[in-house]
């Protein structure tokens, strides 16, 4: 069966997102080291999982970067495969697809994850989509957390983790600290 891994930045107090979604605290911090871990551990995966807020806003950012001269050339890598790589979208309400290799799933989570979990293939990468990710997690699909821990408290916003009504056991497969301060520790589901 194919590993589903959330690959997340967080912060020391557990949100992921401001209130309004405001994501400056993670983009001042990210570096080139740091984009080259995410480049490798996107490349075990074929296929990026997003929920309908997070897909719209990666598909109107991503196939631009390219031809964005602006963009830092050494996060190129990255860009590709955010590009080439199947996406599948869970949402019962969107409409277009506007980015290539994308395709929609929809019903129950457990039931659609589960026979996407089973088809063949390498692993499934979650990115962001705080509602999908957090039902994900009460229904434990969630095999590996790749948590990107930065060096900032934000009072309030977007939890990741509040909402568990159950316990959610994990062990500490690595950790790897940064110069911008972020420390990506890694976690493997435990059942």
């Amino acid at each position: 069966m194919r590993k589903l891994v959330a690959s997340v930045n967080i912060t020391l107090d557990g949100f992921i997102a401001g209130p309004n979604c405001e994501l400056d605290w993670h983009f001042s911090r990210w570096t080139t080291e740091m984009a080259d871990v995410q480049t490798s551990l996107l490349s075990n995966a074929d296929t990026i999982l997003l929920g309908r807020v997070t897909y719209n806003a990666m598909a109107a950012y991503w196939p631009n970067v390219s031809s964005n001269v602006s963009f830092p050339r050494q996060d190129l890598a990255f860009a590709d495969l955010m590009n080439s790589r199947q996406k599948a979208v869970f949402s019962n309400t969107i409409d277009a697809l506007v980015w290539p290799n994308s395709y929609k799933i929809s019903g129950k989570l457990d039931r659609e994850i589960f026979k996407l979990k089973q088809t063949p293939g390498r692993d499934i990468m979650v990115y962001g989509s705080s509602k999908l990710m957090i039902g994900l997690i009460k229904l434990g699909l969630i095999d590996h957390f790749a948590l990107w821990v930065h060096p900032v408290v934000l009072g309030k916003g977007k939890p990741l983790f509040s909402k568990m009504n159950d316990v959610v056991n994990m062990q500490l497969v690595q950790v790897r600290k940064f110069s911008s301060g972020v420390v990506l520790t890694q976690y493997q589901t435990v059942v």
